[in-house]
């Protein structure tokens, strides 16, 4: 009688699939927000998202994620604001250079673009006020302007 060895059998090619979901990537390029100065991700409330309470298709406001699974290959666009006097330029070179760095070697997929959307001005005072607050061109109206703003009533 004799005996065969695991080699001795032939056995169907074996295909592996490895998927990542949107989430996972929303969660890295958010993780990699966080950790550069000057940009904040555009509205939404990240306790939402993080507890799955908004629609499927975007679960984090700002970050979309298209996959390519036929190139294995990954698309991502993040809408950020940024801070007044930050250079946008600079901002985004560093923000796609670190997101695609952290998705490459974390999930092992080629990252074909990061595609940063820069939406609004982060200011000390909303823009849209300090347009409404031109400067009054005399003494009189700046006193009307400060009894306005100034009042007791509630």
């Amino acid at each position: 009688m004799s005996s065969k060895t695991k080699e001795d059998y032939e056995f169907a090619d074996t295909v592996f699939v490895r998927d990542v979901d949107s989430r996972v990537f929303q969660a890295i390029s958010y993780k990699c927000l966080l950790g550069i100065e000057g940009v904040e991700l555009i509205g939404g409330n990240i306790l939402d998202s993080l507890l799955g309470r908004e629609s499927a298709s975007e679960r984090i406001k700002g970050i979309t994620v298209d996959q390519d699974q036929k190139n294995h290959s990954v698309n991502i666009k993040i809408e950020v604001n940024v801070a007044y006097g930050i250079s946008i330029p600079e901002k985004s070179e560093e923000i796609q250079s670190k997101v695609a760095k952290e998705l490459a070697a974390l999930t092992g997929l080629h990252v074909a673009s990061v595609h940063v959307v820069f939406k609004n001005l982060i200011t000390q005072q909303p823009i849209e006020k300090l347009l409404d607050n031109k400067e009054p061109e005399d003494e009189e109206e700046m006193e009307k302007q400060a009894a306005v703003e100034y009042t007791d009533e509630f």
